[in-house]
């Protein structure tokens, strides 16, 4: 039986399973990407699988400040799509 691996949170710090979380990512080249499958290298921040940490990370801008750049609201629209579809697939499935 395997361990699942914990992370926090960033924005309302709750612990849980790594899959349980988005991942997203700033590379070596500091692009920002919403990371699906956990795979990116790069260093990698979380956030739940919610709507409320979605809006409290856009208007606190705490991604921002953990990444030191700027992110695009393109980017803020891929997290949003993939929490979205996290949501609906969890409601169905």
């Amino acid at each position: 039986m395997n361990k699942i691996p914990q992370r926090s949170c960033t924005i309302c710090r709750a612990q849980k399973n790594k899959n349980e979380l988005l991942r997203i990512v700033k590379n070596k080249d500091n692009e920002i990407k919403v990371d699906i499958k956990g795979k990116e290298s790069g260093r990698g921040a979380y956030i739940c699988y919610n709507m409320e940490c979605y809006e409290k990370a856009k208007k606190s801008k705490r991604l921002e400040k953990v990444f030191e750049t700027n992110i695009e609201e393109e980017k803020y629209n891929q997290m949003k799509e993939a929490i979205e579809n996290k949501i609906g697939g969890d409601v169905i499935g």
